[in-house]
């Protein structure tokens, strides 16, 4: 269920129980789709992946249980999204009891927001980034509200992290909270080799914009003596839940105490050189480099499989780099923006080499609509910078400090040790009762 794929050029819509075939020939530009699906009926939707192995004309999808239990992490690709032709991916990764279901809840949910908000708004993709940015926020801001009023989802000590990617033509819109991250593949301009370029920024606690804002708020920000590399959010009154990132979905016990919900924005205009994007969680980025995880997305026998090589590798990494750890899940999605069929003009037939690009040679345009401010949850006024580098077509939100941000092999046991990063410590020890 689930992984119906559009066929090549065409578009196919289920309404009231009839398929409807009409061809596909705008090239993703026109009107808003008319009506917003029903969470319920998610399943009936030509072109959205999101379960293992799926894969479209363009692109493919993979996740793989770690060893810390069940597999937290969410994912997925929808074509058409909006728009024909427009296409959205989005990686969740939970954490703590109940963020396996908090992750599938905001795979599901949060796309229906966004196109809620954008039949309220925006009637078509020529608009405004400022309209794109707001409908991003109002759309995180709504997936939060419905998690804490859910009737049976207890997100009290349960969250997840979300990042998502919508291109729309030649522009790339994305937002995120948490640690999941987006990569570019592009070409330099004057060598002609690919560089990895990061599109969004991973929001630990750590972050001087981030960390302000949790003191000033009253929660706690330090590293345990054990594992100094990672800075976790804390209760004021107690040593729990030691989140290891600064915004979140969920998490309510640490929403009064600095953590928000609210997306950073970002967008990218796409040029010819402009190879494919990945969207991965931390399971992924622990242990491979952007350039490694191109560079291993370039080699893949093939685009169908290019995000299961991608988990492969990651899988491999852990068991190298940490054999005394157990493996964090892994999603990745992997979305080729030429437009080729797998088979065809395949980046995995060409031999290139990779350099870094980091977000910090990015910039941002902040919000021109002082309201629009007040949609958001309460955060500190922040310092914005222009930062230039070999790529000026992306605008992204960067303070003034500059800091951004495998096949199982059961004779393996090296996994049999600690864990090496929790996104929880513990939980309070106090219930939902009390702390109100």
């Amino acid at each position: 269920m689930g992984n119906c794929v559009a066929s090549t050029g065409t578009v196919i819509c289920t309404k009231n129980g009839a398929d409807r075939r009409k061809q596909n020939t705008n090239n993703g530009k026109g009107s808003l789709r008319s009506k917003v699906p029903k969470e319920e009926h998610l399943h009936l939707i030509p072109g959205r992946i999101f379960s293992n192995d799926g894969r479209t004309r363009t692109s493919s999808i993979f996740t793989q249980q770690g060893r810390k239990g069940i597999n937290q992490d969410a994912m997925i690709l929808w074509e058409d999204f909006g728009f024909e032709g427009g296409v959205l991916c989005g990686v969740f990764d939970g954490h703590g009891p109940q963020g396996h279901l908090v992750a599938r809840k905001v795979r599901d949910a949060l796309p229906l927001k966004l196109l809620s908000y954008l039949h309220k708004h925006g009637k078509n993709q020529e608009q405004l980034v400022s309209t794109w940015r707001r409908a991003f926020v109002k759309a995180y801001k709504a997936m939060d509200k419905d998690l804490r009023a859910h009737p049976t989802l207890d997100c009290f000590c349960s969250g997840s992290t979300a990042v998502t990617v919508l291109k729309l033509g030649s522009t790339l819109f994305m937002s995120n909270i948490g640690d999941s991250r987006a990569v570019l593949c592009s070409k330099d301009e004057n060598s002609g080799d690919a560089i990895a370029v990061q599109l969004t920024v991973d929001l630990k606690p750590d972050l001087p914009r981030e960390a302000e804002r949790i003191k000033r708020c009253r929660g706690r920000v330090f590293a345990l003596q054990d594992e100094p590399e990672v800075p976790r959010v804390w209760l004021p009154f107690d040593d729990a839940p030691g989140l290891a990132m600064a915004r979140a979905f969920g998490d309510f016990c640490l929403k009064d105490y600095g953590v928000i919900s609210v997306p950073e924005f970002f967008q990218w205009t796409l040029t010819d050189k402009d190879q494919f994007v990945i969207l991965a969680s931390d399971g992924v980025w622990d242990v491979l480099s952007n350039k490694e995880a191109i560079d291993i997305i370039t080699s893949s026998p093939t685009r169908s499989s290019a995000a299961k090589f991608l988990v492969e590798a990651a899988t491999r990494e852990w068991k190298s780099k940490y054999p005394t750890s157990k493996m964090d899940d892994c999603a990745v999605v992997c979305l080729y923006l030429d437009g080729n069929v797998d088979g065809n003009a395949d980046p995995g037939n060409d031999s290139i080499v990779i350099n870094s690009v980091s977000v910090d040679n990015l910039h941002f345009e902040s919000p021109t609509n002082e309201n629009e401010e007040t949609d958001q949850e309460p955060t500190l006024t922040r310092n914005y910078t222009v930062r230039s580098g070999g790529n000026t077509k992306m605008q992204v939100l960067v303070a003034e400090d500059g800091t951004n941000g495998a096949v199982e092999d059961e004779n393996w046991s090296g996994l049999e040790g600690v864990t090496r990063v929790n996104s929880l410590v513990q939980l309070p020890r106090f219930s939902k009762k009390a702390a109100t």
